[in-house]
């Protein structure tokens, strides 16, 4: 074997040195190659050197030998096969792959090369893992094996004395059989004997295996070039000398495997979760788990357990929509408004300079009934209501995270992760480390990663002004196309007509805005994903969950701008600062500044939530299901017919999706920006919860289908929690009070209805006798002279050809002819006054009870920490148990040979 990779490396380096280019630089790999053959030099060469013949097992998870299990596939196409003028470049990437493959065989790993059954172009390598390969990297990565059956972890049903009633919604037993629990413990070599090593073939399973593998694979090296070391098999996936490289399936998914030994699990995880007549049962999480890795299982176990709080929210919303439904008819204000001898006869202010006309408050009628469905009392009460639903899902999530990481051996997780190939890579400064007081090697020094760190956050702040930017277009595009719509609309319909009951100028604008910000969303996230990961990748982190966290505040601040910047522009600045029709606000000194509803800006604030929610999730279904789909589907049909049949295992999986590191990531943030959305803007939709509850529970079946159907496996990873999204849950959940509370302040007409109610509408400023919400229209609308109006901002005359001497406006101002006209009367600063005390006494009220909740829940139950301390001590007792025992007995064996010595020397002498 020693010989064959000399021989190799040095063809390698003399082709290297006929090479005029001179970029590639192979010397030193024969020396790093060969040097890792020491301990293994005894050991036989197991990569076939001619490619084998598919054995016509098409299920089958082992090499041709039936006995080495396939651990991973790498795929490349032959370079001698290909039809290319690029001869250079395919020679180079030949032997770029040799030397990695060599380095492979190096470290002890076992492959074997078999051609393609339908493209002879590809080669599928094989790799498998022996034991002491296996036994070795378990103790490098820290993993956790069993030590002995654990009587410990006996999960109790929820429902205590009523689990029959749940009985129907849960994982069938007999189908998917619970997991045997264990004592855990970090794998040592030396204490081999203290493990549960009943069978060395299933002692590390087949999500462990293949996480060795990839941990292996990730590290070796391939090239040296300009003293920097190149390695792992990401950079040679993404430089195209693999094609791919992935771990397989057990079986295919809609039938069990022939081999016996096989537990079949894709079948039972497509059976029993991702069929969708299973989309009533709880999920199998001990399972996915198992499959898929810790990491997917926490997030379909938070995915799950976000969905089940969602139902107590849509409850309460649906219920708040219910009573503000069948309250409609008794809104009082929206009845004047529609009333022909009151909204009939208000005229109101052109709502823009020249263009736009005068026009009669009832047109809005229809718009007012919706308002008064959204702008209820149920509003303020599920506003509140959401204040502490956010909470108590975020306090019990952290106790149930807690519980999986006790049942998942995950609670010392943080110890064992390990630096990212990429971060080693580029480690090439010698540094003392302040804790141990040892020379180490970093990537750069600390004035590097000051100016690191200042690019990246030049970087994020200005995506983010050019997200701003784009919202500024989309307000400009607003007071663009209103002036268009105020002026044609009115041209071909009448006050009367059913039309003009629903597409008013305001609507109109409304709705394209909101399609056309929508579309902007969309095109923006697609460059903004690029953007990201190239800062972050630039940053450098040092571990896997650093990087993953790093990406994720990047992401999610720049999602946070691109969506809810149009929301938090429509609900607290919109209609805001728009002065009086005899003095205008404008916008960029030309465009006249944007003007609410009569009835406030909150209907089209609900607009836009149901557009983008909606817009979104029918979009991420898109890409999600249906292309992935169309591009298994073409592949198949590409196929030779008959053939898939005895396509292998390897080359099935090859065929479908890649999924890709990131592709959870993107999971995540779909839903975070889902629960900002149910979170952040619920007082002006109470139906958002219920359609994030329906679209979360086809997500979970949709995610498991395509990850179980579509996808190809991905590589097994450990995680303890969610990462970084909990802290950006958190911050969603106290920034939700905010905006609720401002926008039952500012955008909703709660607060000036309750003013007037309780103050305006009786004596000393109202004329009626008792408490009443009659004359609020009216008292909401100021006065304006048409005589005051300047040049620029005079409007057309209303569709009869009159102008009127007076018209309303929405503000509490003085009327002409008062000594302060058009100044803010007293009703305004009463209103002004009730807001702030209301934004206050909310928030205070909400904080206390979000406090109070947040210390009386632990974020781990007694019960769990009790389990915890118990394990941990009875494993160490075990591990000291076992180790006196090996102590005893090496003594003894040591007492006997010391006794038969002495013995051995007195026995001449007594004689």
């Amino acid at each position: 074997m020693q010989m064959m990779t000399r021989d190799v490396l040095l063809e390698m380096d003399q082709e290297e040195e006929d090479d005029d280019d001179g970029d590639i630089v192979l010397d030193n790999i024969e020396q790093t190659a060969v040097s890792s053959f020491g301990a293994l030099e005894s050991q036989p060469d197991f990569r076939t050197p001619e490619f084998e013949e598919f054995n016509g097992k098409p299920n089958s998870l082992f090499f041709n030998d039936g006995q080495r299990r396939i651990d991973f596939v790498l795929v490349y196409e032959d370079e001698s096969k290909k039809e290319t003028n690029k001869k250079g470049s395919n020679e180079k990437q030949r032997r770029k792959r040799q030397a990695y493959e060599s380095n492979l065989i190096c470290d002890g790993l076992h492959l074997e090369a078999t051609r393609s059954v339908l493209d002879d172009k590809l080669v599928f390598v094989k790799v498998h893992a022996p034991w002491e390969v296996l036994c070795t990297y378990a103790e490098i990565m820290h993993i956790k094996l069993p030590l002995k059956p654990n009587d410990l972890k006996t999960r109790s049903s929820a429902f205590g004395n009523f689990s029959w009633f749940t009985k129907v919604l849960q994982v069938d037993e007999s189908i998917i059989k619970p997991e045997q629990e264990f004592f855990t413990a970090p794998f040592e070599k030396n204490r081999m004997n203290d493990f549960y090593i009943q069978d060395r073939d299933t002692f590390f399973n087949p999500a462990t295996r293949s996480r060795i593998v990839y941990f292996i694979l990730s590290r070796v090296m391939y090239q040296i070039r300009d003293n920097v070391k190149k390695f792992g098999i990401n950079k040679l996936v993404s430089s195209g000398i693999y094609k791919a490289a992935f771990p397989l399936h057990d079986c295919t998914f809609n039938h069990k495997s022939e081999d016996v030994s096989c537990p079949s699990e894709r079948y039972l995880l497509y059976r029993e979760w991702a069929h969708p007549r299973s989309i009533y049962k709880k999920q199998p999480l001990d399972l996915i788990r198992k499959y898929y890795g810790e990491k997917i299982g926490i997030y379909f176990a938070w995915l799950g357990y976000y969905t089940q709080m969602l139902l107590l929210a849509a409850v309460v919303g649906v219920a708040c929509f219910l009573y503000g439904y069948f309250n409609q008819n008794n809104c009082t204000w929206s009845k004047e408004v529609c009333h022909p001898d009151i909204g009939g006869k208000i005229i109101m202010c052109p709502q823009c300079d020249k263009h736009c006309s005068f026009w009669n408050l009832n047109i809005t009628c229809e718009s007012s009934k919706k308002l008064c469905i959204f702008d209820s009392f149920g509003t303020l009460v599920f506003a509140v209501f959401m204040g502490i639903w956010v909470t108590l899902f975020l306090e019990f999530w952290k106790r149930r995270q807690a519980e999986l990481e006790y049942e998942w051996d995950t609670v010392e997780l943080q110890q064992e992760e390990q630096p990212r190939p990429e971060y080693e890579a580029q480690c090439t400064h010698v540094v003392i480390n302040e804790i141990t007081q040892e020379q180490e090697r970093v990537p750069f020094t600390t004035w590097g990663k000051c100016v690191r760190i200042t690019l990246c956050a030049s970087a994020v702040f200005f995506w983010i002004l050019l997200i701003i930017a784009s919202v500024i277009g989309i307000i400009v595009y607003r007071l663009s196309v209103f002036i268009v719509f105020s002026t044609k609309l009115p041209e071909t319909l009448n006050g009367t007509d059913s039309i003009q009951k629903y597409l008013t100028p305001q609507t109109a604008t409304s709705i394209t805005a909101s399609l056309i910000s929508f579309v902007i969303i969309m095109i923006l996230n697609i460059i903004y994903e690029k953007v990201a990961i190239m800062i972050t990748n630039f940053e450098l982190p040092r571990t896997q969950t650093d990087y993953e966290n790093s990406l994720t505040m990047k992401m999610f601040l720049f999602q946070f701008v691109n969506y809810y910047s149009s929301c938090f522009y429509i609900a607290f600045f919109k209609g805001k600062f728009v002065g009086y029709p005899g003095d205008p606000v404008y916008w960029l000194g030309k465009y006249r500044n944007e003007e609410c509803d009569p009835g406030g800006c909150l209907l089209e604030l609900t607009t836009q939530l149901t557009i983008i929610m909606g817009g979104k999730a029918i979009w991420n279904n898109i890409q999600e299901v249906l292309l992935p789909w169309v591009k298994n589907l073409i592949g198949r049909c590409r196929t030779v017919s008959g053939a898939e049949k005895m396509t292998p295992r390897w080359e099935q999986d090859y065929h479908l999706q890649l999924m890709g590191k990131l592709g959870l990531f993107y999971e995540y943030l779909e839903m975070i920006i889902q629960f900002g959305f149910v979170t952040l803007f619920v007082a002006s939709f109470p139906l958002a919860p219920l359609l994030a509850l329906v679209n979360n529970i086809l997500e979970i079946r949709v995610d498991a289908w395509k990850m179980t159907t579509q996808y190809r496996r991905m590589v097994p990873e450990k995680a303890q929690d969610i990462g970084a999204w909990q802290p950006i849950m958190q911050g969603i959940a106290i920034l939700a009070v905010v905006t609720n509370a401002m926008i039952i302040a500012f955008t909703s007409d709660m607060i000036p209805r309750l003013v007037y109610y309780w103050s305006f509408s009786v004596p000393p400023y109202g004329n009626h006798t008792h408490y009443t919400m009659e004359g609020y229209i009216n008292s909401t609308l100021s006065i304006f002279n048409v005589s005051d109006f300047k040049n620029q901002s005079k409007g057309n005359p209303d569709p009869k050809g009159v102008i009127p001497t007076t018209c309303r406006y929405r503000d509490f101002r003085n009327p002409p002819g008062h000594e302060q006209q058009y100044k803010h009367n007293i009703y305004y600063w009463h209103v002004i006054a009730a807001k702030l005390a209301f934004i206050i006494v909310m928030e205070h009220l909400i904080y206390s009870v979000k406090f109070f909740v947040s210390y009386a829940i632990p974020d781990v139950s007694k019960s769990t920490k009790s389990k915890i301390k118990r394990e941990k001590y009875l494993t160490q007792k075990l591990l000291r148990e076992n180790h006196l025992k090996d102590m005893t007995k090496n003594m003894g064996v040591i007492a006997e040979r010391m006794g038969a010595v002495v013995e051995n020397n007195l026995r001449p002498k007594l004689e």
